[in-house]
């Protein structure tokens, strides 16, 4: 009887247990040799020695580990650990068990991230005005009139194309030209990891042209007509009177007061905002570097397959370089009536980046040295190793412009910047070293797009280095991305296929039709004060994830959360290097 008794006890105790605890990995999977950690969170404190892999076919047990550490409490959890499988390298489908706690299933395998920067663009391709391949219809076809112009005000200018910003219409060059950037540098960097499925229009078909570049041309195409003639430039397409409610793009009804026009916000230098709030603009330079920026890497990409139109933008960009000097501050998104707008207040980066690729393109010293000087102003990016920013108050998240510097033959220049590399690497794992999740971003709202620029910054650095100094926290927030997170859910939309992903994110689209937003990635987590404090936030369907919010942070996969569940187009173009370069590192021709 007393046998009986102890049995039962332990059984109980492991099934309370069981219930309490959860382990979470990367859902996608692991490349064979990479990084390998998965993460119990319980709600009680299990005693164990050991963790098992399993083959998820057959159920049997195939290796035993016991490299274990305790991480202690983390919000909602009692205890966390982090459990490291690196060294098992068999290629296969595994689960991970400890008692009656079982993971979810993932792969080991070098071709776990074969064709997912490629999926991602799925979600550019639905997010695209004028004509939306998605949709097969087109929207905004009246865009736009002028605003903020001292002569040409309410006057008609064709600026249609471009991307929808996220679940609403606007349109920003801030965001536009930054998601053109790093889509032109993701092919720049790892050009065999791109097919080519899709034509100019995004419809499906081959024009022997990749697809990343055909969507990358889409948004150049934009700027241009946001860019009509030298130092005339346009800030944004329509303000938040666009927030009416869902609706799809093709049936917009906002009303701006000039029919089915929006209007076009002249770049001005000056505050902004027709309505009952303003920005604090203070100069052109943050836009017209973007501007000069992905012009500069446009001309040198496009080359080969529209000549003429390289050459046209290569011009621009060294004019909008030489305009964005003139007039030295930052220019803010514009506003109207709330007070969110987007508030960038660097723009030393922009500068540096616009100077080092028009260096890069030109081979013009001078361009170099005002890359240089530029770059000593904002060693790091100053979000990195900050525990709160204001909304896009330092943008772009990853300075690119650093990394090109430190790839410079000049040894000098080279160290300097490798050091302000790691710096900002190191503010970002001094923050999480200590949590179960390495997580050392800040919370704030679209904190995964800060996940996606730290992780390009650490494999960047990585690469150029070999230093793995941080290696582990490169893969701890890679999978965070993927479901190694609090919710144990991925952020990126049905990616992976099979795997648990939002399902009701904050969209037009998926609330007024059920369409799927494949391969968006969703604003990610923020801090529990900030969800409070957000206006028109309303919970709809539940909080399935109510056990795991905590006061550290929240994440809803509800449609009406937009502060965490919306998939945003600057976001998931910022995803299109790391998953590229994941690519070719599982094939094994990533340099060393």
């Amino acid at each position: 009887m007393k046998n009986y008794l102890l049995l039962l006890i332990l059984f109980c105790t492991q099934n309370i247990v069981s219930q309490n605890s959860w382990i979470r990995v990367n859902q996608l999977g692991y490349l064979k040799t990479s990084i390998k950690n998965a993460v119990l969170a319980s709600k009680e404190n299990p005693d164990f020695k050991s963790f098992a892999l399993f083959d998820a076919a057959s159920g049997k047990k195939v290796w035993q580990g016991t490299a274990i550490r305790k991480t202690g409490k983390y919000g909602a959890f009692a205890s966390t650990f982090r459990l490291d499988f690196s060294e098992f390298e068999t290629e296969g489908s595994y689960y991970i068990e400890i008692n009656d706690i079982k993971s979810p299933p993932f792969k080991i395998s070098n071709s776990v991230y074969d064709g997912t920067a490629d999926y991602i663009l799925k979600y550019m391709r639905q997010q695209r005005c004028g004509y939306n391949p998605f949709l097969k219809d087109s929207c905004h076809t009246h865009d736009g009139f002028i605003v903020d112009h001292p002569t040409r005000n309410r006057e008609h200018i064709d600026v249609t194309g471009g991307w929808h910003d996220a679940a609403d219409y606007l349109q920003y060059l801030t965001t536009s030209a930054n998601a053109v950037y790093q889509m032109l540098f993701a092919y720049k960097m790892n050009p065999g990891s791109f097919g080519d499925n899709y034509d100019a229009d995004g419809n499906p078909g081959a024009n022997n042209i990749p697809d990343i570049l055909d969507e990358a041309k889409w948004g150049l195409d934009w700027l241009v007509k946001m860019n009509p003639e030298k130092n005339i430039m346009f800030n944004q397409i329509a303000d938040d009177r666009d927030h009416a409610g869902f609706r799809l793009p093709n049936h917009d009804s906002a009303n701006y007061g000039k029919g089915l026009e929006r209007p076009v916000y002249f770049i001005t230098g000056k505050q902004q905002g027709i309505c009952n709030y303003k920005n604090r603009t203070t100069g052109v330079s943050s836009s017209a570097a973007k501007y000069a920026s992905a012009f500069s890497l446009g001309s040198s990409l496009l080359k080969n397959y529209y000549p003429d139109f390289s050459e046209i933008i290569k011009v621009k960009a060294a004019e909008a370089y030489e305009f964005a000097k003139s007039d030295l501050g930052v220019c803010q998104t514009a506003c109207c009536k709330s007070p969110y707008f987007y508030e960038e207040d660097n723009y030393v980066d922009d500068l540096e980046l616009a100077a080092a690729d028009l260096f890069l393109n030109s081979g013009n010293s001078l361009l170099l040295n005002e890359a240089v000087n530029w770059g000593k102003v904002e060693p790091v990016t100053p979000w990195m190793g900050s525990d709160t920013a204001r909304h896009y108050q330092w943008y772009p998240f990853v300075n690119l412009g650093h990394y090109y510097l430190a790839s410079n033959s000049d040894p000098k220049i080279s160290a300097r910047f490798i050091q302000y590399m790691r710096k900002g690497l190191d503010g970002i794992y001094q923050r999480g070293k200590n949590n179960p999740f390495l997580i050392g971003i800040p919370f704030i709202w679209c904190s995964n797009n800060l996940v996606a620029a730290a992780i390009t910054q650490a494999h960047l650095y990585r690469n150029l280095t070999a230093d793995n100094t941080f290696a582990e926290m490169e893969a701890a927030l890679r999978d965070w991305l993927f479901g190694c997170n609090p919710w144990g859910t991925s952020m990126i939309i049905a990616l992976p296929e099979n795997g648990d992903s939002p399902t009701d994110p904050h969209s037009s689209l998926w609330t007024k039709k059920n369409y799927h937003i494949d391969g968006g990635l969703v604003d990610g987590p923020i801090y529990g004060s900030i969800f409070n404090y957000l206006e028109g936030l309303t919970i709809l369907h539940g909080d399935e994830y109510e056990a795991f919010q905590s006061v550290e942070h929240v994440y809803h996969d509800d449609s009406g959360d937009y502060s965490t569940n919306e998939p945003t187009m600057d976001g998931t173009a910022s995803l299109t290097y790391y998953l590229s370069a994941m690519q070719k590192e599982g094939s094994g021709t990533n340099n060393k």
